[in-house]
């Protein structure tokens, strides 16, 4: 079979995740899933088979760390011929025993593990030699094509692509992965990927990793307007993936990704598949929106990721302390900071948001794991330009007790007051996931060095600085868990620390808070601590096909969802998502003492809309 002639005719269905298949079969992360081909060789046997008849065309042999850096780590580099020929056995058996001659073997690539020059000191030729390595093992024992995958380094991949030319005569797929604003990790546009993946000699350009199916469409149609005459491969992960219990779990099911099936192939993929979560289920959805050719969804909006966010001045140090006292109805909304030196939009953005309203402009400190500007400098400019208090975001995750003491004292000398706590997000799913990640205090263990040090005049150590702070602390709070007795426990913690309010995470149903204060009163008595409910606004049913089926956490109620998705358009969809945060605040006021915006696609008016209706 030629695989041109193939793609020429049709999109080929390529399988699933490897690796999150072996770790449902009790294999942990810190084992050599390479390795598996020799000493378990029936459980990768088994996945291949289950994504073959699940409708898969072309499956990746189980090789993708199989080269001499990443076996080296688990002192299996000797073994590196044996574990890739049985790599590429394991599948063509598979392929026999299920009496599909048509299915197509590709030889997996993965990155090498270490950093090539000039961001490492791997050499590129050595890096060269290394891949040659692997692939020529790939080669020999008879694959149909080589698959270059999960690349974030342009560098690194281009000596990937020279390995194969040097080794062998195959086709090859060059596939790169991006954060969550569309860039590599290096910082790479996909433009600037495709065009220079169709420089390099790739027959196949590919995306795959990444977030869901909803980012990897977006750097889909990206990538086909740069290379326009391009072969492409798209294969996203399940959605961005959350810790559950000790497991990683994916949210995007796969009648979400059956939808999304067309989507791709209409928006120019030659080949379709599933990376990171997926499973011989999802596999099978895409075949059966292939077979059945559903009615493509034509856009997904695009989240921009240049949001340049604001903040509000402390001039009077409690101003939201005084309003949450008083029992007044407070209204605090989200802003990024910018990833640049520009601040003109952030201060406009925070200007509307000012005149329409709003008590408090939050700023968030690096969401996302992205650099950004400081958040310390971005309130003091919302300050000083705007006029309204903020609230600083203040993540432990990546502070020892060193920093988070002079920062503590820094955040207080230019004015800010209200702070609050979180653990902050990882560093690996950010721009520099090697980055350092270690923290010394947990959320409740700030809090309580905030309200039972510093606003007492002491440091961690007990010695004296002088002066007391006057900080006002929040905390975190998720109001539909999906573990209540934990939630519970949480809660209770940080508020014995000292906790003086909290902000929730996004909600969409008025029931969510009861639930959940029931739950506490239950156990500890009275809840007498303000709570301030997330609201993120709808604005399209892309969007809300997106939140409600790729980002953990969040549960859009079916009727909301139809309201959205039969506005049409975006701006009627926006004016349905005013309408129902409208009503969804009114429900909330109840048990509420305010609301926690998070604006989307920088929608600042709908924000400011809202909140002049609610007033």
């Amino acid at each position: 079979m030629n695989l041109f002639e193939i793609l020429s005719q049709k999109t080929l269905l390529a399988d699933g995740a490897m690796g999150t298949m072996l770790h449902a079969r009790g294999v942990g992360f810190a084992n050599c899933f390479d390795e598996l081909n020799l000493t378990n060789p029936a459980a990768v046997a088994d996945i291949h088979r289950e994504y073959i008849e699940a409708g898969a065309q072309l499956i990746i042999t189980n090789t993708f760390g199989a080269n001499r850096f990443k076996l080296g780590k688990h002192g299996l580099q000797d073994h590196l011929v044996q574990i890739n020929r049985a790599g590429v056995e394991l599948a063509r058996r598979a392929v026999a025993a299920s009496f599909k001659e048509n299915v197509l073997v590709a030889g997996d690539v993965g990155p090498l593990g270490v950093r090539i020059a000039p961001y490492g000191r791997v050499k590129p030729e050595e890096a060269r030699t290394a891949f040659a390595e692997q692939i020529k093992a790939l080669a020999d024992a008879g694959i149909d094509l080589v698959v270059i995958e999960t690349m974030s380094d342009l560098y690194e991949i281009q000596e990937a692509i020279k390995a194969v030319k040097e080794t062998c005569d195959l086709p090859i797929i060059a596939s790169v992965t991006f954060t969550r604003d569309d860039r590599t990790l290096l910082g790479d546009d996909p433009a600037k990927v495709a065009r220079k993946l169709q420089e390099e000699g790739a027959d196949v350009i590919g995306v795959n990793c990444s977030g869901g199916p909803s980012q990897l469409l977006r750097i889909l149609k990206q990538m086909k307007q740069a290379v326009p005459d391009g072969r492409f491969w798209v294969k996203p992960n399940a959605g961005w993936p959350e810790q559950v219990g000790g497991r990683i779990m994916y949210p995007a099911d796969a009648d979400y990704f059956g939808k999304y099936a067309i989507s791709f192939r209409e928006a120019g993929a030659n080949i379709v598949g599933g990376c990171c979560g997926t499973t011989p289920q999802h596999i099978s959805a895409m075949k059966r929106a292939f077979e059945a050719s559903p009615v493509l969804i034509s856009e997904v909006f695009e989240i921009s990721e240049n949001s340049e966010i604001d903040s509000s001045d402390i001039e009077q140090p409690t101003q939201l302390a005084q309003k949450l006292a008083a029992g007044k109805f407070s209204i605090c909304v989200e802003m990024d900071p910018p990833r640049g030196l520009s601040t003109h939009k952030l201060l406009a953005g925070a200007s509307l948001l000012h005149d329409a309203g709003a008590d408090v402009i939050n700023v968030a400190d690096s969401p996302m794991a992205r650099m950004r500007m400081s958040a310390w400098a971005v309130c003091d400019l919302v300050q000083r330009k705007i006029g309204v208090e903020t609230t600083l975001h203040f993540p432990t995750r990546g502070r020892n007790l060193l920093r988070v003491q002079g920062d503590l004292l820094a955040a207080h000398a230019i004015g800010l007051r209200n702070i609050f706590v979180v653990m902050g997000d990882p560093t690996s799913i950010g721009d520099y996931p090697e980055a350092t990640d270690n923290y010394d205090l947990v959320p409740s263990g700030l809090v309580k060095l905030i309200k039972q040090g510093f606003n007492m005049g002491l440091d961690h150590s007990g010695t004296s600085i002088g002066q007391p702070t006057n900080f006002f602390v929040g905390a975190a709070l998720s109001l539909c868990p999906k573990d209540m007795d934990n939630e519970v426990k949480n809660l209770h913690r940080k508020i014995n620390a000292g906790a003086d309010f909290f902000l929730t995470q996004p909600i969409y149903r008025p029931t969510d808070g009861p639930s959940l204060i029931e739950a506490y009163e239950v156990k500890h008595g009275k809840l007498n601590k303000p709570i301030l409910a997330g609201i993120l606004p709808l604005v399209s049913a892309k969007h809300v096909n997106f939140l409600h089926n790729e980002v953990p956490g969040v549960f859009i109620p079916e009727e909301a969802r139809r309201r959205v998705e039969q506005a049409g358009d975006t701006e009627s969809g926006v004016k349905v998502g005013v309408d129902l945060a409208v009503e969804l605040i009114q429900q909330i006021k109840s048990w509420a003492s305010g609301v926690y915006f998070m604006p989307q696609f920088h929608r600042y008016d709908m924000v400011a809309d809202i909140i002049e209706k609610i007033r």
